[in-house]
């Protein structure tokens, strides 16, 4: 008995097992038009990935995600926001590498092993591309106009973390949910940031540049107040379902089993 219970350990320290990943959930976004509401203005999302677990407890995952982000001033319960009356919308498009670390014991089509909640954390790179609307429908991107008088890439690094929970379906499927929150280092995801830029002193980078920077109803001497909030980063989030697959290991029919 002992022998056996050796040899069991040991194939669990150094089994191999790859899966194919596909996610479908909502995106959205924290920052200068939403400063405190999770979940405001979700849009679809989707993504793919792949899964290499070498542990039952550890797993290194890599993929792609896509996912839209937006907000509007004129949905605000804030007056301030509401006198201000920004809008914009994103794309997201991101590619990550992330580390899992299974609360449980866990193992796709394992009969006993077979659910766990879990953490992940790793690094991204990600293009995001504000796009503001005057009430007519068509979407002008932001960044060629310098709203505030500046340049910002539109490629940057954010750091994804979170939770969830996974769970076999069958011997070769799972299912799992995630939430995932993506600390970027960019004030800009949203075309705000810092005050009013003062456009007489400096000729605006395009003729719409003033159009879209003032957005106010009222008449207001802007120039050198708070446009946005330039202490706090913009943060983006995932959440949703992914489809787990296992996939056959190299050299072993498909119908072979691990332990």
């Amino acid at each position: 008995m002992a022998s056996l219970s050796v040899s069991a350990q040991t194939k669990k320290r150094n089994f191999r097992q790859s899966e194919l990943g596909f996610m479908l959930g909502t995106s959205y976004y924290i920052g200068d038009l939403n400063p405190r509401f999770h979940f405001l203005m979700p849009q679809p999302a989707g993504g793919v990935f792949y899964r290499f677990t070498w542990s039952y407890r550890y797993a290194l995952r890599a993929g792609f995600n896509y996912g839209r982000i937006m907000g509007d001033d004129s949905k605000s319960l804030s007056e301030d926001q509401r006198f201000r009356n920004l809008n914009f919308r994103s794309n997201i498009y991101e590619v990550h590498a992330l580390g899992e670390f299974n609360f449980l014991e866990y193992r796709l089509g394992h009969q006993r092993h077979y659910f766990t909640m879990f953490l992940f954390g790793g690094l991204a790179g990600f293009h995001f591309d504000p796009k503001g609307n005057l009430g007519d429908g068509n979407w002008r991107s932001l960044a060629p106009l310098q709203t505030e008088g500046t340049s910002y890439r539109r490629f940057q690094i954010s750091v994804p973390f979170g939770i969830g929970f996974k769970w076999n379906v069958t011997d070769n499927i799972g299912l799992s949910v995630e939430w995932g929150p993506r600390k970027t280092y960019t004030d800009y995801l949203d075309d705000v940031s810092g005050q009013y830029y003062d456009f007489s002193k400096n000729a605006p980078a395009n003729a719409d540049t003033r159009t879209f920077a003032y957005r106010s109803t009222e008449t207001y001497n802007y120039v050198g107040t708070s446009r946005g909030n330039p202490r706090t980063k913009d943060w983006y989030f995932f959440t949703g379902f992914s489809l787990n697959i296992k996939l056959p290991k190299p050299n072993q029919p498909c119908y072979a089993k691990g332990l």
